[in-house]
């Protein structure tokens, strides 16, 4: 792909701070988008979606905007308030920069928009594509209105990607260390049943889909960011047990989790069944460097 400009929200995030060094060594020009008073110096601009405001002129001319940027769900206590924030923060950035671009004389070809595969709910053992009905539950109707904040940019023409990402594994972030630290102290196991599906993808291959999808012109709407061979949670933990060469011996009980997260975190979060197929992205000639869980662990704790 021929150098072009790129603006990132999110850059400092889990996700987009990998992904900005990327981006740059192939030797594209990279804008973050950030919040007031955060950095300052070249190739930063500023936004601030709680109040509405954004610097739209360093925007313009832009060629690409990919958009990360929203509070996370797992170290947020999903209050009546807790929640709110984690819908706004969503919604609200969103729906900034999606007026934002479809209002500019010189909008980006493509704006990559930030989703997940919650928007799926619990579904058991179904198989799902980016054909499959939304679910239910507070996942579901944050993501649901997360992609419908993008419709003003689709409605001006631009070619809107909806990133519905899986758990995304890594050493440094995500969920990985919250599931490694047991297996380490010797107290690993599944998390209730262990029956629920994990979709999930390694964080390597999150940046390659996402800079694939930027390059891939005729890919629009939602695109399951996923590895093509969700697990079981009961098989997660024997291949980690594997990997660490530590015991599979302690079943987390759901009764214990929902006491620890909450009832409706632990429900949605951590006891869920979302068997995701990538079928949008595999379709479209992206090739998976982590597509087998085990070796994809291997792989990312040995680099850790």
């Amino acid at each position: 792909m021929a150098a072009i400009r790129i603006v990132v929200t999110g850059s400092r995030g889990f996700v987009g701070s990998a992904l900005v060094p990327q981006l740059r060594q192939a030797g594209h020009d990279v804008l973050r988008l950030v919040r007031p008073n955060t950095t300052t110096g070249d190739g930063v601009a500023t936004w601030d979606p709680d109040h509405g405001t954004i610097d739209s002129m360093a925007l313009d001319g832009a060629d690409a905007v990919v958009h990360l940027a929203g509070q996370g769900i797992g170290g947020t206590r999903w209050t009546q308030k807790g929640k709110a924030r984690i819908r706004d923060s969503r919604v609200h950035g969103t729906t900034l920069i999606a007026n934002t671009l479809a209002g500019m004389s010189r909008p980006p070809h493509v704006l990559l928009s930030a989703s997940a595969t919650g928007i799926y709910g619990d579904r058991d053992d179904e198989v799902l594509t980016e054909a499959s009905p939304p679910g239910t539950g507070f996942r579901a109707e944050v993501c649901r209105a997360w992609e419908s904040a993008t419709t003003t940019a689709s409605d001006a023409g631009i070619r809107v990607v909806s990133l519905r990402s899986a758990i995304v594994l890594s050493a440094t972030g995500g969920l990985l260390p919250f599931l490694v630290r047991p297996f380490r102290l010797g107290v690993g196991g599944p998390l209730g049943s262990g029956r629920q599906f994990v979709s999930w993808i390694s964080l390597r291959d999150e940046v390659r889909a996402i800079i694939h999808l930027i390059e891939a012109g005729d890919v629009a709407g939602p695109v399951n960011l996923c590895a093509p061979s969700p697990v079981r949670n009961r098989d997660l933990s024997e291949a980690l047990g594997r990997v660490l060469r530590r015991p599979v011996k302690v079943r987390a009980p759901a009764s214990l989790l929902r006491l620890l997260a909450g009832r409706e975190r632990a429900d949605e979060v951590l006891l869920s069944s979302q068997r995701t197929i990538p079928e949008r992205l595999t379709g479209s000639r992206f090739t998976f460097e982590d597509p087998d869980l085990e070796p994809a662990l291997r792989s990312i704790l040995r680099r850790s």
